[in-house]
Order: structure tokens, then sequence, then C-alpha cells
């Protein structure tokens, strides 16, 4: 007997309702979500990623988009100081500041932009990482980032299947009243959390899936994605993961990509990504002499590209694009 096929290759069905070049996305969790959320800016395709930083637990997540479904306004209270630095246990260190006001500037600023966009927005991505949590003992909030404080301040445990069950029946129901035409999209970051051990990771995975599965069984506006499986039970080898044997390679990151693509991307909306990524390798090529005949005919053509972009596309921001090429044309 010869064998022809030496893996199991996984085919995600084609979602029912399909991105196209106006829609907006919004991408909230781990840093599979910024992986992902990056290829979208990348097509210049509407999108808005992780507006409080990359979050890890299910819990922390489903926190932040209730505080942008109800336009959480923080204050002083809100925040800690901790070696000199401001910080929000809600929130990634990216939005600490030395400065008390800019750090609330920052968090306020994001949430007033997210909610904006979650109300015209037609998708939301979901990626959990870990179904572990710390808690801090102080005030039993499950905190979305530790901030290098010492262990002792925090209690650490496993959240059950019911726990994120519980919290994301309530979210969805805030979600749909927010916005009734949302399409929900939960996926399972293929990224291992070593540190947590071998076993307590497949656990917290496990769980993670099981709590997922039950809430697509329970709204028919819910999804899956199989980007864990995709990574874990297809590409299925070593030469896929980064340096760190832990996060999926440039070359794994693409592959899911472009099985992303497959099942949610229109034929309008693949044809726009291939124009867009056309003019960025454009905008982005170095001429040896900028004022020479042949490149300013070269940055005259992509003008007229761009102009006939900004007709189709009224809805995309092109002006970054044509500023770039008007700067250089003489």
């Amino acid at each position: 007997m010869t064998m022809s096929k030496f893996r199991t290759e996984i085919k995600p069905q084609p979602y029912r309702n399909k991105i196209e070049p106006c829609t907006k996305v919004m991408f909230l969790g781990s840093c599979f979500a910024n992986n992902m959320g990056s290829k979208f800016s990348e097509c210049k395709l509407g999108n808005l990623i992780n507006p409080f930083g990359v979050i890890y637990n299910p819990i922390s997540v489903g926190n932040s988009l209730s505080s942008i479904i109800h336009k959480k306004v923080y204050s002083d209270t809100d925040l800690q100081n901790y070696n000199n630095r401001w910080l929000s246990f809600d929130h990634h260190s990216s939005f600490s500041d030395s400065n008390k006001s800019k750090c609330l500037k920052k968090i306020n600023e994001s949430i007033q932009e997210a909610a904006e966009f979650l109300k015209e927005c037609e998708f939301v991505f979901f990626t959990f990482g870990t179904a572990w949590v710390y808690q801090l003992k102080e005030t039993n909030q499950v905190v979305s980032n530790c901030h290098k404080y010492p262990d002792r301040c925090f209690n650490r445990y496993l959240l059950s299947i019911d726990e994120v069950v519980d919290k994301y029946k309530t979210l969805m129901k805030q979600l749909r009243a927010f916005n009734p035409d949302i399409k929900v999209i939960f996926t399972l970051s293929p990224v291992r959390h070593w540190k947590d051990g071998a076993h307590e990771n497949q656990i917290s995975k496990s769980i993670l899936m099981l709590a997922i599965d039950r809430l697509c069984t329970l709204f028919d506006n819910c999804d899956y994605f199989p980007a864990y499986e995709l990574l874990l039970d297809d590409l299925r080898d070593y030469r896929f993961y980064a340096d760190d044997m832990l996060h999926p390679s440039a070359s794994a990151i693409t592959y899911i990509w472009e099985k992303f693509e497959d099942c949610f991307f229109s034929v309008n909306t693949l044809e726009y990504k291939k124009e867009m990524l056309k003019l960025t390798k454009a905008l982005n090529h170095t001429p040896f002499d900028v004022k020479s005949v042949s490149h300013q005919v070269f940055l005259k053509k992509q003008l007229k590209k761009i102009e006939e972009y900004i007709s189709r596309y009224p809805h995309i921001d092109f002006t970054k694009d044509l500023a770039t090429v008007k700067s250089q044309i003489t």
C-alpha cells in the first residue's frame, strides 16, 4: 500500500457571513489576536486590536469588553502606583506611565475609540490563551496583568468551564443589546503557556475549548475558528514554532491566516487584499534616485492608483499613502 498523504490537513468550513473590504472587525485577547489583527492592518482592512492591550484569560477579556460597552471612565481610584509607574490591573503594561494623567488619558481615549468602533463593528474575535488566572488578594479582582507585583499579592487558580460560560452568557446579551448585528468568533490561542506546566497547560486549553463549544451551542451568532487545531493537529511540527518552541513561527501564522482568508473573506475582499498588498510593496520601494525620470513616472502612476482607490473605497483612509507619494513628486 502506497501512502500519498503524510499529515492530517484541516479545512475549516467557509463562514456563512463574509468579511467585505468595508467590514469592521475587533480582535480581543492573547498575542495571537495581535497576529491576526496585524494581518488585517497589512491589507488595509478596518480593525481594532486589543484596546486594553494583550490579555490572556477569558474573564479579563470579558471585563474589557464590558467596560467598552458601558463606556467606563477610569479615574484615580482605578490606578495603582508601583515602582514609580501608574498602572491599571485591567490593562497591559503598555498603558502604564510615570504620569498619572497620561496613564488615564491613554486608557479613557482607548475605551472611547473602542466603543465607537464596536457600535459599527460586524465581527468580534475572541482569542483565549489560558484558563489560569491571578486574583489580587486585597480586592479579589482577577487581573489582566500582574505588572511584576510579588507572587504573594495574588491567588492563582484555574477557572472552571461554568465560570467562563456564565461570564460570557451575560456578556453576549450585553453585546447584542449594544450591537444587535454583531457576529462573534471564538478562537483558542495555539501558544503554549509552558510556565503553567505541560499538563496544566493541556487542562487549561481543554477548559477553554469546552467553554467555547458550549457558548457556540447557546448563541446562534457565535462560532469557532480552529486556529489551535491548525497548528497542533495540521502543521504539528516544531518547524512551525518560533525559537522559544512555544509561539507559532511566521510561516505558521501565515498558514493559519490563509485558512482564515478562505473561511471568512469574500471574493471582493480577496481581490482588494491583493491590490492593497501590491500598493504597500510599491510604496515601500526604495529608489536609487528619487528625482530620476523613471521614478517620477512610477510615483505618478501610484498617485493615480491611490486616487482610484479613494473613489472606489471611500471608507478606507489613504491619507498616509497619498502623503508618501506626493512628498516625493518633484
